[in-house]
């Protein structure tokens, strides 16, 4: 039996600076606000989340995802990784499927951001490009950019991307 998913998935990043990290999610990848609420520290705990309270902002992509960002009362400052993205242990990244990927990236190198890639886009198959990079405290976000997008998600055909 299928899991029947009633909503478009959503992702969780624990973060430490919520008011640095709205802004650039809001700001270099257009995410709108949706809200933001507080949980105790009895329900955080029981969540199995935090031991403290902690507060979640919801942001909303432009096809309808959502990017809920957690920061617990009680946190220390995140470690910066190095190397390799699947070098790293639990490695994960974010995917954002965008209509013009150097558009895309010089806005986000106005916000300060370096590419793990490098400067300019990566053609990684034909009409297939990517760049990686992190967000203020180092989770990982690709941008990529299909030259066809049919023939990567034929499910959305009849969708506009």
């Amino acid at each position: 039996m299928s899991m029947n998913m009633m909503a478009p998935l959503e992702v969780g990043l624990g973060v430490r600076d919520l008011p640095r990290m709205r802004a650039f999610y809001e700001n270099a990848l257009g995410c709108r606000f949706v809200s933001e609420v507080f949980v105790p520290a009895d329900k955080a705990r029981q969540a199995a989340l935090a031991d403290g309270g902690y507060t979640v902002v919801r942001l909303q992509t432009s096809h309808g995802e959502r990017i809920k960002l957690l920061a617990p009362v009680d946190s220390a400052p995140a470690a910066q990784q190095v190397g390799p993205i699947l070098a790293q242990p639990n490695a994960s990244y974010l995917t954002f499927i965008v209509e013009d990927i150097n558009a895309a990236m010089a806005r986000l190198r106005a916000e300060g951001v370096e590419f793990l890639t490098g400067p300019e886009r990566v053609e990684v198959r034909p009409g297939t490009y990517l760049a990686f990079c992190r967000d203020p405290e180092g989770h990982v976000l690709e941008l990529v950019q299909y030259a066809d997008i049919a023939s990567y998600r034929n499910d959305l055909k009849n969708r506009s991307v």
